[in-house]
């Protein structure tokens, strides 16, 4: 059989955490930030971990494993 590839997005987007959820930068914190205020500017700082529906979808994008 052939080697899968991983999409490039998801190698740029999440990382594995040791227990084998994902981890992702929150959305809504690039550009426009002034019209946002400051309680969901720092609700949105870090990372978060993603759900565990969309967690089964991505790691099928990346068939061996995130770094």
């Amino acid at each position: 059989m052939p080697k899968l590839k991983t999409k490039s997005g998801v190698k740029k987007r999440f990382k594995l955490t040791a227990t084998g959820k994902l981890k992702h930068g929150v959305a809504g914190k690039r550009h426009r930030l002034i019209s946002h205020n400051a309680k969901y500017i720092r609700q949105n700082r870090g990372t978060e971990v993603l759900s565990e529906a969309d967690t089964a979808r991505v790691k099928a994008w990346a068939p061996y494993g995130l770094k």
